[in-house]
Formats: structure tokens, C-alpha cells, sequence
């Protein structure tokens, strides 16, 4: 390990995934250890485990305050480019009923703590990400945006999870460009002072934000955004002229505005919307729809006849609206879909409705080349019929990628595998299970 050239070395410091490992190298190695001034990120994760023997009486007075790790490491190190604390994933879990604790040894954006540190590298730090612990963070407002707009001018992504924040002295970042905020309470006016002080994001991440009513994202620069929507807003607006790629997942919006003409990807799930403001999407192909109403919302979202790659997601029952929703329908709405994948939900609607059709339909079924289809087979002749019907009208079909659900009795799953084979044997048939709450996977003797 001593024969290493220092440059390699310090690149392996820094690729470490937790700092503690760190620390660990540099009792294993002197050349580690000499060289470990030199690393430039620190990644520090509070586990249970620590957390644990933080609070019992027999173990807390020996271990080190997690906050005092962080400042120290800090105090070592020439240049810091990159700081990632937070808690471990199984303590998110936790509720402030399920466990008092004012301490605030894990409120880690607490203000007067984060002004302890981050003067010492703000000047060379282009990464900050902070994971709050609820437990202690949710009844303390927090004004970290402030000393980090303030004093991080070249910073260049920032990540806030678990915390409850103010912005007040929030300052202009220009140099900000990828924004994350993950179960965070906010409210409008601060969301809006965001839209102003990060001009220049063009990654946006808003997971589970709460305290929003009426929610506007306005940024001419972004180009990538995922935002969860809680149950209580009223109404969600984005515009964003340069926005590419976009997953919106809401509940029932009174009034849904999307202004976003550059939009490529669009994935979209929500239940109802009662007014919609959406402006055609002239480039928009990959399109993923998850909603108990589909047919309405193909019907009145002018998504475009550019689309070429379509998923209908589960989200209600065969015999609900989508039961009217056939292939007509479909192929009316996008013509230029080459690439169809339908869930259970979808894929037993579409069963009960594929009859009859007429040679227009069938003319633009034509231009299908690949199908992911998620079936149940509640019934064998009426699951063939439909496959057989797919097969015979989308001439250019060249991959036919099915999912029966693990529960289906061995010889049916046999018999529909091998006589769909023997039906279209120049088609690229791969065949796998799938299982609510399990991971989907591939049969390797039948593909």
C-alpha cells in the first residue's frame, strides 16, 4: 500500500463512503495517515447503533458528541469541497411520539452549530448536504439558509432533509444549481423566495415539502424536477421554459398549471385535477400516467402527438372508467406510441374492450414495436384472445416482454408461454413474475 503514488491514494480517501473508514485507514497505514489532510470530502452518518448508546446510561459518557466528530474533522483538513451529515435511515423512522428527546446533539441544522464549522470551508465548498433528525428538528425553526447563502458563494448543490425552515436572510446563490429539500416545512411566500434567491438551478428535487397551499415553481433554468405534492395544496403551477424532464406526483390539486414547451419526460400520477392550464407539449416522447382517471386526464391534458414511449400505471380497478378506455381510444390519442407498457389495472381494461375495432385502429397499431405488459390471467381465453389480437394487428411488433403474477398455477403460466410462442415465433418474447411488493423478475428457460 506504501508503494502507492500519494495522488491515487488521496482519490481513494476521498471516495470513501463514510469518513469513519477514514479514520480507520489512517491507524492501518502511515502513509494514509500522513496523507489525510489532503481529502477534500467528509461523509459522517449518525447510526442506531450510536444513537443508542448515546441514550443509555451505561455507554453515553464514552461516546464522542457526533457534532464534535464533525468539527474536528473539519478543523484537520486543508480544503473541504464536499460536506454529507445526517442520520441514519431507520432513525427517520422514528416520531415524537414514539420517543421524547430535546436534546439536540442531532439537530444538525441547527444554526449556532453550522456557524461553528462552516466559516472554516465555505470559501471551497461546492457540496452540502444536511439530514436533519425529525425527532429533535420538527419544533426547531431552523435559519441554516442564511449563514450558507451568505458565506458559500461558490457552492454548487445543496440537499436540506427532515427539517423545519425559515428563509429568512436568505441570500441570492447564483452559483446554485441542484437543489434538494426532502420532508421539509415550508410555506409559499418562502418557496417563492427561493424561485428568486436560486436563479440558476437546474436540478430541483422537492420531496414531501410541507406547510405549501398554493405552490409555484418559477425557474427559467431548470431543467430536471421531482416534486411529491402533500394532500393540502390547492393548486400547483410550474414554469419553467427549459425544464426537460419532469415527475410530478400530487393527490387532487384544485387547479393544475404546467407552462414547460421544452418538456421530454414527463412522468405524472395524481387523482383528479379540477382545472386544468396546460400547455401543449410539442416535444414531449416518454410518458408515464398514474391515475384512477385516465381517460379523463388523457382527454383533457394536451399532451401531444410526439409521444413515442407510454406507460399506464395501476391505480384503481378493471371495471372503473379505464374499462372504456380500449385500443380506439388509445392509438386516437397517441398515434406514434412505439413502445407500450401496461400494468395489471391497464392491461385488464384493455382486455374487456378490445372488441370491436375498426381498420383505422388497426393501421396505427401498426407502428407498435415493443410491449411490457403485467397481467393476472383471470381468465386464459380471454388473456390469449387479447395477446393474439396484439399480435396479429401490430405488424412491426418485434419484443413482447411479459409479467404474469407469481400467483398464477404453473400449468397456466406454461400453457400461455408456450402457446404464445408457437403463435409468433419470429417475435422477441421474454417472459417473467411479478408480485405486488416484490422486485419483478425474468423466467431464464423461456426467454
Amino acid at each position: 500500500m506504501d508503494d502507492l503514488p500519494p495522488p491515487l491514494i488521496v482519490d481513494i480517501l476521498n471516495r470513501l463512503n463514510d469518513s469513519a473508514d477514514i479514520a480507520r485507514c489512517r491507524v492501518a497505514s502511515s502513509i494514509f495517515n500522513s496523507l489525510f489532510r489532503e481529502v477534500r470530502s467528509i461523509n459522517l452518518c449518525c447510526s442506531v447503533e450510536r444513537y443508542a448508546k448515546s441514550r443509555w446510561p451505561l455507554s453515553r459518557d464514552s461516546i464522542t458528541p457526533f457534532k464534535s466528530i464533525l468539527k474536528s474533522l473539519i478543523s484537520e483538513l486543508r480544503v473541504v469541497e464536499s460536506v454529507s451529515i445526517g442520520v441514519e435511515r431507520p432513525l427517520h423512522t422514528l416520531s415524537y411520539d414514539d420517543i421524547e428527546d430535546e436534546n439536540d446533539d442531532l439537530y444538525l441544522t441547527d444554526d449556532n452549530f453550522v456557524n461553528e464549522w462552516l466559516p472554516r470551508v465555505a470559501d471551497g465548498l461546492k457540496l452540502l448536504s444536511i439530514s436533519d433528525f425529525w425527532v429533535q428538528s420538527c419544533w426547531r425553526r431552523s435559519n441554516v439558509l442564511s449563514p450558507v447563502s451568505s458565506q458559500c458563494n461558490n457552492l454548487v448543490e445543496l440537499a436540506i432533509k427532515n427539517a423545519w425552515l425559515s428563509v429568512d436572510g436568505l441570500n441570492p446563490m447564483p452559483k446554485l444549481m441542484n437543489l434538494t429539500l426532502e420532508y421539509i416545512r415550508l410555506d409559499d411566500e418562502d418557496l417563492n423566495k427561493m424561485n428568486q434567491c436560486f436563479p440558476s438551478l437546474r436540478v430541483l428535487n422537492l420531496i414531501g415539502v410541507g406547510g405549501l397551499k398554493d405552490p409555484k415553481v418559477h425557474l427559467l433554468h431548470l431543467e430536471k424536477c421531482k416534486w411529491t405534492v402533500s394532500n393540502a395544496v390547492y393548486s400547483i403551477t410550474i414554469i419553467a421554459p427549459n425544464l426537460v424532464e419532469l415527475k410530478l406526483i400530487c393527490v387532487r390539486p384544485r387547479t393544475l398549471m404546467i407552462e414547460t414547451p421544452s418538456l421530454f419526460d414527463l412522468h405524472l400520477s395524481l387523482e383528479k385535477a379540477d382545472n386544468f392550464k396546460v400547455q401543449e407539449f410539442h416535444k414531449l416522447t416518454n410518458l408515464q400516467l398514474e391515475s384512477p382517471n385516465v381517460q379523463e386526464l388523457i382527454h383533457k391534458i394536451p399532451f401531444g402527438k410526439t409521444i413515442k414511449n407510454l406507460k399506464l400505471v395501476s391505480r384503481g380497478s378493471a371495471d372503473s372508467e379505464l374499462s372504456k378506455f380500449g385500443f380506439g381510444s388509445l392509438f386516437g390519442v397517441f398515434p406514434n406510441i412505439s413502445s407500450l407498457t401496461l400494468t395489471p389495472w391497464a392491461w385488464s381494461a384493455l382486455e374487456m374492450s378490445i372488441w370491436p375495432e375498426d381498420s383505422g385502429v388497426r393501421s396505427q397499431m401498426r407502428g407498435l414495436k415493443e410491449i411490457t405488459a403485467y397481467i393476472e390471467v383471470h381468465d386464459f381465453e380471454t388473456t390469449l384472445s387479447c395477446i393474439f389480437f396484439i399480435l396479429e394487428n401490430c405488424t412491426n411488433l418485434s419484443d413482447m416482454n411479459v409479467f404474469i403474477h407469481r400467483d398464477v398455477v404453473f400449468h397456466v403460466t406454461s400453457s400461455l408461454i408456450s402457446r404464445c410462442m408457437v403463435h409468433s415465433p419470429k417475435v422477441k418474447w421474454r417472459w417473467g413474475i411479478w408480485k405486488e411488493g416484490t422486485r419483478d423478475s425474468w423466467l431464464p428457460h423461456c426467454n
